[in-house]
């Protein structure tokens, strides 16, 4: 199950964003709280960020869904896409993927875009088994500070027939 991020999630989103074993995947480079709030705070704000729960209410992931305009405003760019490495491999990623999707559908998205790092070989896999297709790769897209290196990312889509 998803909803809206809310204030009170902003330890667990920091959390995410920032675990090594999911940084390296997302936008921001490492960060103590303080410097992440602001950008929690917009994510607040333009209600892009949704957290995805157990049947409990725990959260267990986290994903935004942001709407493109004009001519591509049929288009929804997902992002900040992780699940807590506590909870992987319990089906967690498929259940989301399919909210996601649904999410999509309901909003009337005609097509959702993604990038994903070409060494994310799970992630990968999940959203080939979810109907998502390679389009491209985006050489040296993201750069890893802290490391010193880029990373190459596939483009990714799902197409609503």
């Amino acid at each position: 199950m998803y909803r809206k991020a809310i204030q009170n999630d902003l330890q667990f989103v920091f959390d995410l964003y920032m675990h090594p074993q999911i940084n390296p995947y997302l936008l921001y480079e490492n960060m103590n709280l303080e410097e992440f709030k602001p950008i929690f705070e917009k994510l607040l704000v333009s209600e892009i960020k949704y957290i995805f729960t157990d049947e409990n209410g725990i959260p267990v992931g986290m994903f935004k869904l942001f709407p493109w305009t004009y001519r591509a405003s049929h288009i929804a760019y997902l992002g900040g896409l992780a699940i807590h490495p506590a909870f992987v491999g319990k089906g967690f990623g498929r259940k989301m993927m399919q909210e996601i999707i649904a999410l999509a559908t309901q909003q009337g998205y005609k097509r959702i875009e993604l990038s994903v790092a070409t060494e994310n070989l799970k992630a990968i896999e999940l959203y080939k088994k979810m109907g998502f297709e390679i389009e491209g790769i985006m050489k040296k897209y993201t750069y890893l500070k802290q490391e010193g290196r880029f990373l190459d990312e596939l483009l990714m889509s799902y197409i609503f027939e």
